[in-house]
């Protein structure tokens, strides 16, 4: 058990080692760890313990980048993974922990369609992959936009459900309440007949249970999730519908410069993949070195007393 302990901690440095490839992509990992790894030890102090949990899945998500480059030995561009770095820190460290989703309006929005921009991204470059590395494939750069879009339309309705889901069996209220004035709703009809009711500037909201407990909601009625889930999915498609449009000029030109084209992911050849895992050996084999002579200086001063 030991040893696979041990297996999985060199693999995960392994892993680490990979990012060092480029140094201001590496500077900015370690600056948002540290950060990351500091939030935790101040939630572990302060027993709260959901917060540190969520630092943790942050420092796992940090080696996902990695890992896929070295599954799928391919090369995911430095400004592409520093934008999924800051991704996970906004959304996890500063949108959770710190609560930044109900301190700053818009923060939420913010990240959906950042969001939507990644996914059609990854989507994008998945595809043009398959193009532009199979003889039997020769799709069209609107093709190649279509389908971004589709993929990165389809994770955010994927999250919709997941956040859904939270808030039907947990009540963790991911999909965030709105206070609105006016309603319409065919329920209150009292003719049955389909037509909406419509109810207006309304004032105030009181929930009774059955247990006889009343709740105020002030300003309004208070909607379920139902327009946070819409405006995700709103900022979602504006995302996807930018990247696939700048991936499909990408493909008209190929320019490697453009925004597009920076976060292209790209195959590895048989080389690179050696040059690659020559620098982690490197990186492991330096690291051996300096465990070994830091063994050495602390046996110095016991044999010297011996002496």
């Amino acid at each position: 058990m030991f040893q696979k302990e041990k297996d999985v901690l060199r693999y995960i440095r392994r892993l680490r080692y990979r990012v060092r490839l480029n140094k201001k992509t590496f500077k900015l990992l370690m600056v948002l760890r540290t950060l990351v790894i500091l939030t935790l030890v101040l939630n572990v102090l302060q027993r709260n313990y959901e917060a540190a949990a969520l630092c943790i899945l942050s420092l796992i998500l940090f080696l996902m980048p990695s890992f896929f480059e070295k599954q799928l030995k391919i090369e995911i561009p430095p400004l592409f993974e520093g934008i999924i770095y800051c991704f996970i820190f906004a959304a996890e460290i500063l949108g959770e922990v710190n609560h930044f989703y109900t301190l700053i309006p818009g923060w939420d929005t913010i990240l959906h369609t950042l969001n939507g921009f990644l996914c059609a991204a990854i989507g994008f470059a998945m595809v043009d992959l398959l193009n532009r590395h199979s003889s039997r494939l020769n799709l069209s750069p609107l093709y190649l936009a279509v389908v971004a879009f589709c993929f990165s339309m389809t994770i955010g309705v994927l999250w919709e459900f997941f956040e859904f889901f939270c808030d039907q069996f947990f009540f963790l209220d991911m999909q965030k309440d709105f206070i609105v004035k006016t309603i319409g709703s065919v329920t209150l009809d009292p003719t049955h007949s389909q037509k909406p009711f419509v109810i207006r500037n309304i004032a105030r909201t009181v929930i009774e249970t059955a247990d006889g407990k009343s709740y105020v909601v002030n300003g309004g009625y208070l909607d379920i999730g139902i327009i946070d889930t819409m405006k995700d999915l709103l900022v979602n498609f504006v995302g996807a519908v930018v990247f696939s449009v700048l991936g499909y000029i990408y493909v008209k030109t190929r320019d490697e410069n453009s925004l597009a084209g920076k976060l292209m992911i790209h195959r590895l050849t048989a080389m690179e993949v050696e040059e690659v895992d020559a620098f982690v050996d490197q990186q492991e084999a330096e690291r051996k070195e300096q465990l070994e002579k830091a063994r050495i200086i602390r046996k110095k001063p016991r044999n010297q007393k011996k002496s």
